[in-house]
């Protein structure tokens, strides 16, 4: 059974690089639109907090990445700006070769944060 990360940085490492770079890439997204977030880990996979409460979370899949903004009234609000991607409530999957653009990730962060009023 594979070690589980206990980091963002140790999550990444044990991805192949086309898809460490394309959530490298989302990372760097949440982290601009809140910049005081915390990394963590959580549910498994590298997450982000914001006084406490989740506002975002990634992951790498066998043929795709996701990315998990920890609410599905998220995705309903911005759901004609998500329309070219594959969605469920609390899911938005892409492709390694074409990563969340990092305005649509800035929608989604202060989207999620206006939800928390944090």
């Amino acid at each position: 059974m594979p070690k589980r990360a206990r980091t963002i940085d140790e999550y990444l490492a044990s991805q192949d690089m086309a898809n460490r770079a394309a959530l490298q890439k989302v990372r760097r997204g949440i982290l601009a639109a809140a910049p005081k977030a915390e990394e963590c880990i959580s549910y498994g996979m590298p997450a982000f907090r914001l006084k406490g409460k989740l506002i975002a979370g990634l992951r790498a899949a066998a043929n795709h990445c996701s990315y998990h903004p920890m609410s599905g009234a998220t995705v309903a609000t911005l759901r004609a700006e998500l329309r070219s991607y594959d969605t469920s409530p609390g899911t938005i999957r892409f492709s390694a070769r074409a990563p969340l653009p990092p305005t649509l990730v800035r929608k989604l962060v202060r989207a999620r944060i206006a939800e928390l009023d944090v």
